[in-house]
This record gives C-alpha cells, sequence and structure tokens, in this order.
C-alpha cells in the first residue's frame, strides 16, 4: 500500500479551500495515497463529531503510525488531541497556522477541541510547525508555545497572515 497522507482543514474550512486543493495534487504526484476528509462546520463543529470520522479511517487500518498528517488551524490542535487520545504516534505532522488555545468570537465552537494540558506531547516522529508574523487570528506566541508543546521544529513566515487563501495561500510549495 502507498504512503498515506492525511490533509486536515480548519474551522470553516473544506478539502477544496485555501491551499489543500493544490496539496492534494503536489502529494499525489509524490506518490502518497491523500486523503481531505470533511469536517462538520458551524454549529456542528465539535471535536466528536470531528473524532467520529476520523476514527472510521483509524478502524479501517488507513491512520497509522506510518501516516503524514498536515493540517491548518484548528485541524492542529484537532489531530493533537486525536492522536494523543488514540495513543497513537505517526510518522511526520506538519502544522500551519496550529494553536491550542485562542480567544475568538466564535469561542465556544472551539471550547472541546482544547487540551488542558500543554506539557510536552508527542504524537509524531517528526513535527514541524509552521507559523506566520501576522496572522490575525493565531498570535506569533500562541503558535510558538503550540510548536514548543510538539517539540516541533519552527519554520516562520514573514507577513503570510493565516495561510488561507484570502492572504494568497492557494498554492504551499514549501510543503
Amino acid at each position: 500500500m502507498k504512503d498515506v497522507c492525511f490533509l486536515i482543514h480548519g474551522s470553516y474550512g473544506n478539502p477544496y479551500k485555501n491551499f489543500l486543493p493544490y496539496l492534494h495534487k503536489s502529494i499525489t504526484k509524490k506518490g502518497y495515497y491523500v486523503i481531505v476528509p470533511q469536517f462538520p462546520i458551524y454549529s456542528l463543529q465539535t471535536y466528536d463529531n470531528w473524532s467520529d470520522i476520523l476514527e472510521q479511517y483509524l478502524n479501517l487500518g488507513l491512520l497509522s503510525e506510518t501516516s503524514t498528517i498536515i493540517t491548518h488551524s484548528l485541524g492542529s490542535i484537532f489531530i493533537v488531541k486525536f492522536l494523543k487520545e488514540h495513543n497513537l504516534k505517526i510518522k511526520k505532522l506538519i502544522t500551519v497556522a496550529g494553536f491550542n488555545n485562542i480567544t475568538y468570537e466564535d469561542e465556544h465552537l472551539y471550547n472541546s477541541f482544547y487540551l488542558d494540558n500543554t506539557d510536552k506531547i508527542s504524537v509524531a516522529e517528526d513535527a514541524i510547525c509552521i507559523c506566520s508574523t501576522n496572522d490575525k487570528y493565531v498570535s506569533l506566541d500562541k503558535a510558538l508555545s503550540f510548536a514548543k508543546m510538539l517539540g516541533g521544529k519552527v519554520i516562520k513566515y514573514d507577513n503570510t497572515g493565516h495561510f488561507s487563501s484570502n492572504d494568497g495561500y492557494q498554492e504551499f510549495r514549501d510543503i
């Protein structure tokens, strides 16, 4: 079986938004089997609802210790919490604009995703955390704190916002 790579969208996202379609195409060309689940959004956006979907891939053996996962925004803490709860350590985790806890206007939609214990968490053999100096949703401090929690390598971009389509990120050639 080919190596499996999951692309996990963020809040209010979908598999066809931001840089995910570009990554799907480019990673598939590298020989990976790419899975881009659609998670519930708006009022149905809860950790349990997202977890129910990802557990199907775990039960099928598609999500395993050999998997690579690339996440955006809320998808980052979701994956970390999911892997921690399932005691699964994957091959590689790349987070883009990841965070554990932010104050936001729709905070009630995010609370179920957050981890209470933010000590170092090892959920991947290799963790890379990509962040921006001017993300309007995830401050640089929050992004760096998230990277520290994962023990991940930090790649910091200047003035790239939240790495969304609105910030010019239809493609992500560095991944």
